[in-house]
């Protein structure tokens, strides 16, 4: 991948938005917030470009919406980490999706399209993984997404669920080889929410071998029947603070924050089969 080997400010003019760029939905929301932002506290983070086909034009690979907050506060130029090189839009797509995945801003849908976008690409999900630093796991879900339902598309896409419980949800509701039943595919995930792994799988496990019993009891079994060991760790402060900063941008308890840590980690590693949560 291309490094970054100066900075320095560009003049607006220069700069034109790469086609690689992550971040495709909602734009220009909130541009005005950010440019007030910028106007009171400076750039904080600079934007990346490389060059373009053009001499003496630059390609924005991260950071538009700091370029259009620039341009709405009237500046001449912006600071850019400048790479040494003309990246294709793949490893542009690459490097937005990184970036922003950084900055914890990137959208559901937008980091869908990008995943799904990379992995035709490359036709490998490892190299998608090694390529944007997300778990190889996470990589699998991601390009599973176009096989899900309507209902749970728009519950990843409004970030209501992950996709991995939209994907368990809709295999559990899938009976038979039936197409799957939205109303209970969609009380499956909103289930899963809470879950650790392993609780998800005994979910999916329950439904199917008692078709019969409602979601509301599934989801009781899931939890209290599945076996679990504690484990009880002492860390440092600063780590803790990180995991409690995971906890609140997953929108997760501290607990199931650790698990999930946790077992990404050895799934990453390969000591843990991910077909096993």
């Amino acid at each position: 991948m291309a490094k970054i080997v100066e900075h320095k400010n560009i003049l607006l003019d220069d700069l034109t938005i790469s086609k690689g760029q992550a971040r495709t939905q909602d734009t220009g929301k909130d541009i005005d917030s950010l440019a007030e932002s910028i106007r009171v506290q400076g750039l904080l983070q600079p934007i990346v470009v490389c060059p373009a086909k053009e001499t003496g034009k630059w390609e924005i690979l991260t950071g538009q919406r700091r370029f259009l907050a620039h341009k709405m506060l009237k500046e001449k130029s912006i600071l850019a980490a400048v790479l040494a090189e003309r990246v294709e839009e793949a490893e542009a797509k690459a490097i937005s999706i990184t970036e922003n995945l950084i900055r914890r801003k990137l959208s559901g849908k937008d980091l869908i399209n990008g995943i799904t976008y990379l992995h035709k690409i490359y036709g490998n999900a490892k190299i998608v993984a090694e390529e944007t630093g997300l778990p190889y796991q996470s990589i699998l879900d991601y390009v599973k997404y176009p096989r899900l339902i309507p209902e749970l598309k728009k519950m990843v896409d409004d970030r209501d669920i992950d996709i991995n419980a939209a994907l368990k949800a809709q295999d559990a509701a899938s009976q038979g080889g039936k197409d799957p039943d939205p109303k209970i595919a969609v009380e499956l995930a909103q289930g899963m929410v809470r879950m650790t792994g392993p609780q998800r799988k005994k979910l999916v496990k329950e439904h199917k071998e008692h078709p019969g019993q409602s979601v509301a009891d599934a989801i009781e079994a899931a939890k209290s029947g599945s076996k679990v060991t504690q484990v009880v760790a002492t860390v440092t402060q600063d780590t803790h603070a990180a995991i409690q900063r995971f906890a609140k941008e997953e929108d997760t308890n501290q607990d199931e924050a650790v698990v999930k840590l946790i077992e990404e980690s050895l799934i990453g590693r390969g000591l843990l089969d991910a077909e096993a949560l």
